[in-house]
This record gives structure tokens, sequence and C-alpha cells, in this order.
């Protein structure tokens, strides 16, 4: 079972990605711009711009995900909001950014309401504060 997820240990690190690909693709880079500025040729300039390319993929790949990871989350707390709150409140929360909803996620059932409240209130200025009044986190461990 993985570590009790708090708000000080919440950010998901993907090894393959954070600390394989990404070092990896900007080394490469470094290595072929310094390259390229050592020896000027048509070559190290197409070799220069295919490995920004790569790391440019690689950034695209993540990013999707983590869109396509946040819509699933928003619907997953609007069908949470309509089980635990007032119904006024789960319509008053369709004016929540996406921000907002997402670090909502980590409330516990029984302080979701308040939280969810106290955000439609604009009582948070930003997802960290949201996070941190937080007294019962919920860990989210299926993230990508």
């Amino acid at each position: 079972m993985p570590e009790q997820q708090t708000y000080e240990n919440h950010v998901r690190w993907y090894p393959l990605v954070h600390f394989f690909l990404f070092p990896l693709l900007i080394l490469n880079f470094l290595y072929q711009a310094v390259r390229l500025y050592q020896e000027p040729s048509a070559d190290r300039a197409v070799f220069t711009l295919l490995s920004f390319a790569f790391i440019g993929m690689v950034l695209a790949a993540r990013t999707q995900a983590l869109r396509a990871q946040d819509r699933v989350i928003r619907l997953e707390e609007k069908l949470r909001y309509k089980e635990l709150v007032p119904a006024e409140l789960a319509s008053r929360a369709s004016n929540l950014s996406a921000g907002q909803v997402i670090a909502l996620r980590f409330a516990a059932d029984e302080e979701v309401s308040e939280l969810l409240r106290r955000a439609c209130d604009n009582e948070f200025a930003t997802t960290k504060e949201i996070k941190q009044a937080i007294k019962n986190w919920r860990g989210d461990y299926h993230r990508v």
C-alpha cells in the first residue's frame, strides 16, 4: 500500500518521465546544441532541432494526459457534490475554476461541503490555500 497521502507529499512524480526521459532529452539537446556551435552544419542543425522536437513531444504527451485526467476529476467531483452537498451548493460549484475543483478532490466527504461553500464564497485566494485548509486528507492514488 502506498504511503498515506498528505498535503506535504501529494505531488506525483512519474519516474520514467521526470527522472529518465526529461533529463536524458535535455542532455541530448544540450549536447547537440554544443556540437552545432562547435561545428556548424546543416546536419548538426537538424539534429539539434530534432532533439528539441523530442522534448516537445514528451511535454505534449504529458500535458495531454494531465488535461484528460483533470476532465475526469471535474466529472467525478461534480457527481460527488450531487451526492454529498445540498443542490444549491452543488449548482454554485459550477462557477469554480478547474483548479479549485481539482484541489477540493482531496477533501474527505465529511468536510467537502464546508470547503466547497468557502471556495464558492471566494474565501480562498489560491488552490494551495484550499489544500492547506483540508483537515482530513483524502488521497488520490490513481493519478498519472
